[in-house]
């Protein structure tokens, strides 16, 4: 076989393995971690079901290709915003949409699972530690301070525990007004006790 037509193939098989990454984790968003199978994940995203279980041939590899895709999704997320300023509440907009999208919805329906399954819980513990490693990065990066500061790091974490538990609230009933009035506040709460970590 000549590498002329290998390469289309490697195309092929790159832009099926990607289609069953995106339909995998708009399933574990949509319909939960119980319902995701190859078979579910194949049908949406239109490929055969041999077609799916060439690249993944178990539903734990598929989760696995999926815990990888999700961390690059993130790291292409947060590249995106590096080196653009925002003011404090846009930054926390930002953070709560990190906590609010299909990625974490996906995330959360793994971790729920997780709780209950020794294996799947083996399998997305890295998956967890890289979300909060990648999220703590950003809004380091987006507020612009420094953790050698005291308390710095505490007050992110603390901004990534709020935005989070108001993620989790939204998957229930979206309040815009009260997040954004919480948001607010928050903002100026970290404008008074970050003003002198800011970088100028």
């Amino acid at each position: 076989m000549t590498a002329a037509v290998r390469a289309p193939r490697q195309d092929r098989s790159r832009v099926t393995r990607q289609r069953l990454l995106e339909a995998a984790l708009e399933c574990l968003a949509d319909l939960g971690w119980s319902n995701t199978t190859v078979v579910v994940v194949a049908e949406r995203a239109g490929v055969s079901r041999g077609a799916a279980q060439h690249h993944f041939a178990t539903r734990e590899a598929l989760v696995a290709g999926t815990i990888s895709h999700m961390s690059e999704l993130r790291r292409a997320e947060i590249a995106a915003h590096e080196g653009v300023p925002h003011s404090t509440v846009e930054v926390l907009e930002l953070l709560f949409g990190f906590y609010s999208g299909p990625v974490f919805r996906a995330a959360l329906q793994l971790w729920v699972a997780a709780a209950a399954d020794e294996g799947l819980r083996a399998l997305i513990g890295p998956l967890e530690a890289e979300l909060g490693r990648q999220a703590h990065a950003m809004a380091v990066e987006l507020l612009g301070v420094s953790e050698k500061e005291p308390g710095v790091r505490e007050t992110v974490q603390a901004t990534l525990d709020l935005v989070r538990g108001l993620g989790l609230a939204a998957l229930l009933s979206d309040d815009d007004r009260r997040r954004g009035r919480v948001l607010r506040q928050w903002a100026r709460t970290l404008d008074d006790v970050l003003p002198r970590q800011r970088k100028r």
